[in-house]
Parts: C-alpha cells; sequence; structure tokens
C-alpha cells in the first residue's frame, strides 16, 4: 500500500467519524483512465454517504490494472477532485498496480482446487457461441504461457443475493457467463480477481456501485466462496445515461467535472440520486452538504431504478 506521502492530497488526515473500530467498510474504486465525470461523481457520494450514514470508514481504491489506458495524472487528478468536493477517505488509497503478488496468491489458491485452466479462444470465437463461453478448453490441457488467458471453471450452481436497492438477484453462471477470465491474454490479472481479492485485504463489509457491475456480482461472489473470503453486502444504484441511452463515461465523452465549483456538483450528485436536497443548501458550504447528505441518505429512494437521464437532475 502506497504511502500518501506519494500523491497531493494527504489522506493521512481524512479519519473515521468513529474512534471504536467501525463494522461498516465502504470503498470507492476508480479506473483512473481520465479526470473524475459526473457518473463517477455520483456512485463516489452514494458510497461515502452509505459509509457515513453507517457510522463506517469509506476507503479509495484505484483500480489502476491496465497501464496502456490508465496514469499517475489520472488518479491524482481524481483524487484531488474528490478532496475539494469533501469527500475525504480513511487510510492510506490502495493501489492494485502494487498488488501483484497478492492476486498470484489467490490464482495459486484456485488452481490447487483444479479451477484454473489455460483458454487460446478469441472473442469472435465465443460471440459465435452466444457470448457464453462453452468449456472449449476445460479438458485441453493447453500449458500456462504468454498468450492464453486463464479461466475460473464454473460449477453448475445458481448463485443468489439480495441487493439493497434492486432487490433479489439470481445468476447461473454456467448459463449465463460460463468459465470466466481471472487473467488476460496480455498477463494483466482480471477485474473480477483483483476486485475479490482487494475487497477482502481492504476488509470490505459494503459495496454499493453502478448497477452496470451487478452482472459481475455472481462471478465475485463465487471466487468469494472459493477463496474463503467473507461476502459483503451490494447495493447497485442507477446509472446516468445519456441522450442515446449510454452509460456517462470516458469512453462516451462524458464531460470532466469542474471541483472548482464544489457547492453545485454535490447538490447535481444529490438531486441525481433523489435525495431531494434543501434548497437552503444552495448558499451553503461542502461540509453543510454532506452533514445533510448523511443525515438524510435514504437509498430505498433509488429502488428498482436502473436508469437516471442526465438531463434529470433539475439545476
Amino acid at each position: 500500500m502506497p504511502d500518501s506521502t506519494d500523491h497531493p492530497v494527504d489522506s493521512s488526515q481524512h479519519q473515521s467519524p468513529t474512534n471504536s473500530p467501525p463494522s461498516y467498510i465502504g470503498r470507492f474504486a476508480p479506473s483512473p483512465s481520465g479526470p473524475l465525470h459526473m457518473g463517477s461523481l455520483v456512485a463516489a457520494l452514494a458510497s461515502y454517504l452509505d459509509a457515513r450514514s453507517n457510522h463506517g470508514k469509506w476507503l479509495v481504491r484505484m483500480e489502476d490494472l491496465d497501464p496502456p489506458r490508465e496514469s499517475k495524472e489520472a488518479a491524482d487528478q481524481i483524487l484531488d477532485a474528490l478532496d475539494k468536493t469533501g469527500l475525504h477517505w480513511d487510510d492510506s488509497v490502495l493501489y492494485q498496480s502494487q498488488r501483484k503478488d497478492a492476486y498470484l496468491e489467490a490464482l495459486e489458491i484456485l488452481s490447487r482446487q483444479d479451477l484454473i485452466f489455460a483458454c487460446d479462444c478469441t472473442r469472435q470465437q465465443i460471440q459465435e457461441s452466444g457470448g457464453v463461453y462453452p468449456g472449449t478448453c476445460r479438458l485441453r490441457h493447453l500449458p500456462e504461457e504468454s498468450g492464453k488467458a486463464l479461466r475460473c471453471r464454473v460449477t453448475d450452481e445458481v448463485i443468489s443475493f439480495t441487493d439493497q436497492i434492486q432487490a433479489f438477484q439470481s445468476q447461473h453462471l454456467q448459463d449465463d457467463i460460463g468459465d470466466f477470465v481471472v487473467k488476460r491474454k496480455d498477463g494483466l490479472f482480471a477485474y473480477q480477481l483483483a476486485v475479490v481479492v482487494d475487497d477482502d485485504f481492504q476488509k470490505v463489509s459494503h459495496i454499493v456501485r453502478g448497477i452496470d457491475l451487478m452482472d459481475s456480482t455472481a462471478r465475485q461472489i463465487y471466487l468469494q466462496q472459493k477463496l474463503g473470503f467473507q461476502q459483503p453486502c451490494y447495493a447497485h444504484i442507477p446509472v446516468i445515461v445519456n441522450q442515446l441511452g449510454q452509460k456517462l463515461s470516458k469512453q462516451h465523452k462524458a464531460k470532466p467535472i469542474d471541483p472548482d465549483d464544489s457547492v453545485a456538483l454535490l447538490l447535481e450528485a444529490l438531486r441525481y440520486l433523489n435525495q431531494d436536497p434543501d434548497p437552503a443548501l444552495n448558499s451553503s458550504n461542502n461540509d453543510d452538504i454532506l452533514k445533510w447528505g448523511i443525515a438524510h441518505w435514504n437509498p430505498a429512494r433509488l429502488t428498482d431504478r436502473q436508469e437516471i437521464s442526465e438531463f434529470e437532475a433539475p439545476l
């Protein structure tokens, strides 16, 4: 875990609001492929409010496992934007790029259970099978070498969980997903493995994130079970979509936020989260807005919603 002095924001000063060890630990885990945009700020605010309203800790983790797409500059911009909007994290920021030994150890645990195999299938081949991996390389016993992905073998079972916002969820991994990648052909560790290992390492108990990641949850629960990890509670908030119905993201050219306009940003984010902030907060400051948000946080106001139009939050 890097020391916070490596970065422009001193996270060591961001202390938990309670002196006793919290039973709730939440996190925000952006990919540093560009500056923070409104969709990411809304996700960060939701996880922050949920943690603070439960007197818990709130952590920040940089999911920087893909060097061609991500940069230290973008990570620093994200941290600076969070700090300027008053979203102060506890403990030092965790960087996945420094966690490779932990991921290798997890792969070894899975391998000892005969759950890992090498695969040279292409995306096109899998798409021709309906997008679900058909188990082509399960019994081929290919050597684990450069140019081959490593997949985790799934069993014939249903993975279920109750989402705190989206209610009961269920997925049959074998029919809906198939054996999934835990290490990519280019040698990079896959998101599914890294996020599970790091959530356990940081003792994350509650995960609040966008509904676009809910399809990954069953795979992550499956890995938690196989690795002997505790299962966190999940809450998936609706994502903001543009006028084309696309998720607000860097990929779809979402505009970076201006952290110097933090009061307006926080109020807009609260409206996206359907929290109906008090109009008196328009002339307030970050701290007062966040105190109001913590005191009035009601995730039930997002129940069963999957999308929010980017034009839905009133000015």
